[in-house]
């Protein structure tokens, strides 16, 4: 078992000279610090990370003379929103945040774990969408607030 207390900063491109290993972690598990994966190709992995350490996609977790282990997010299945206009953009996210549904965004772009009651909303705001598969590079926030409907 390989233990880890802190990360080397950005793994930049792949290299032939090493082999690139990855530690797939959910994004909702970027944010532990103790944490026991195994890597692609099989690497037992302990992370147990020193104070202020914090686990990023394409951040490198190990390196010796032959390989580097670097972590990265599962593709996971997205709706890819895409509002024409101020508009529909305000229209859309007001509905979202009705429902509570976590999102990024990105550029023009609203990204949402695929959940078909979604398309409900898709379709009577006329947002244009379609579905996708994506290495979330953070994780979605979730907001303490609640209230009664």
């Amino acid at each position: 078992m390989m233990k880890i207390t802190r990360t080397l900063g950005e793994a930049g491109e792949a290299t032939k000279a090493k082999k690139r290993d990855y530690l797939e972690v959910e994004w909702d598990e970027l944010g532990k610090r103790i944490l026991r994966k195994q890597s692609e190709s099989g690497v037992d992995v302990a992370l147990m990370l020193d104070e202020g350490e914090t686990l990023e996609p394409g951040h490198k977790i190990y390196e010796d003379d032959e390989r580097e282990i670097v972590v990265r997010t599962p593709l996971e299945p997205v709706y890819v929103i895409q509002p024409a206009g101020i508009q529909e953009m305000g229209t859309v996210a007001f509905e979202l945040g009705n429902r509570h549904t976590p999102c990024l965004i990105e550029g023009r772009e609203i990204i949402v774990r695929r959940d078909h009651t979604l398309e409900s909303i898709f379709t009577e705001t006329g947002v244009a969408y379609h579905e996708d598969k994506r290495r979330l590079g953070r994780a979605f926030r979730y907001k303490g607030h609640t209230h009664a409907h």
